[in-house]
């Protein structure tokens, strides 16, 4: 199952923050197919068949697909001074 590093589940609360409509929301990733990757978007629920990943207060939201590929990899964020912020996966352990 992906996991998720501190700095991760920091840059997605800060992320979802930004959406006054998706307070209690998190950070969906769908799987766009190969050729164009994933897609992340603030989303105030899950889908009905997405898989919850939850880490200190954080939720990411994984469509099937994704879950699939990203099984065994760690989320990680840079966050800049300027508010962007940067996803990368890593494998775990």
């Amino acid at each position: 199952m992906l996991t998720m590093t501190d700095t991760a589940a920091e840059a997605v609360k800060t992320i979802v923050a930004r959406v006054p409509q998706a307070q209690d929301g998190g950070v969906r990733i769908r799987d766009t197919g190969p050729d164009t990757g994933f897609e992340i978007s603030v989303a105030p629920a899950p889908e009905p068949d997405d898989v919850v990943i939850e880490g200190a207060g954080a939720k990411v939201f994984l469509d099937q697909v994704a879950a699939t590929v990203l099984d065994e990899r760690v989320l990680d964020a840079q966050l800049d001074d300027s508010g962007s912020v940067r996803f990368a996966l890593a494998n775990q352990g």
